[in-house]
């Protein structure tokens, strides 16, 4: 594998935020309350969007939430909201561009911010092997405690991430001939920026703004002619 081909998952493959739309879910399923819920999901949203969420607190309420249940309801829940919100969601163009860099060869990777519980079948169902998320402590039923294992998988800590991994793989870095990495959002500025090919892709308006100042493209996927 010459290149290396990275993903954000919400707004770039995707065309909701699959953490948000977990929380607008849990809220129409009526198994969680649904003021105070969506009050505080709607604010670490905004906060997100500004750039300003500590990622740890954010991970830790949402986890929290995640161990409230009983592991059956759990699961249930889960694939429902699979059926009910990830499958309509999932466009041809996105999985058109991941097809394009696996039939290339590329070693093909998710990267995002969003915990690995709720977003592993998101990447099975995209044809995705490989993960890399915030990992939730899981107890010995394997199921999530509501604490965080580990570095939040944002901003910054995505380029930890992505050499940790590698490193699992013995595939350093720089042994790659080209690296890309394809994101929506400023906070993956700091991965845009060592990548020999970042890709603005359905970017908000403070990525589309850096990434016109650098001379990087910008791919909108979602548009109707490419989906």
């Amino acid at each position: 594998m010459k290149n290396l081909a990275l993903f954000d998952l919400d707004h770039t493959l995707l065309p909701i935020d699959s953490d948000h739309e977990w929380g607008e879910f849990l809220v129409r399923q009526g198994v969680v309350n649904a003021d105070d819920y969506q009050r505080r999901n709607d604010a670490f949203f905004a906060q997100y969007n500004a750039g300003k969420l500590d990622p740890v607190e954010y991970l830790e309420f949402a986890l929290g939430t995640l161990a409230g249940f009983e592991p059956a309801v759990l699961r249930d829940l889960h694939g429902q909201y699979l059926k009910d919100v990830i499958a309509p969601a999932i466009k041809p163009s996105a999985v058109a561009l991941l097809r394009q860099h696996q039939d290339a060869g590329d070693l093909v990777a998710i990267i995002t911010a969003t915990n690995a519980w709720l977003t592993a079948p998101i990447a099975k169902m995209l044809g995705v092997e490989h993960l890399l998320a915030a990992r939730p402590q899981l107890d010995g039923r394997g199921h999530p405690t509501g604490k965080l294992d580990g570095l939040p998988s944002h901003g910054p800590n995505k380029v930890v991430h992505m050499h940790a991994w590698l490193d699992t793989l013995g595939r350093p870095f720089d042994s790659f001939e080209r690296s890309y990495f394809y994101s929506d959002s400023h906070n993956d500025i700091p991965l845009l920026s060592v990548v020999s090919h970042p890709v603005a892709t359905n970017p908000s308006a403070l990525l589309h703004q850096h990434a016109s100042a650098n001379g990087w493209p910008l791919l909108h996927l979602f548009d109707a002619s490419v989906q």
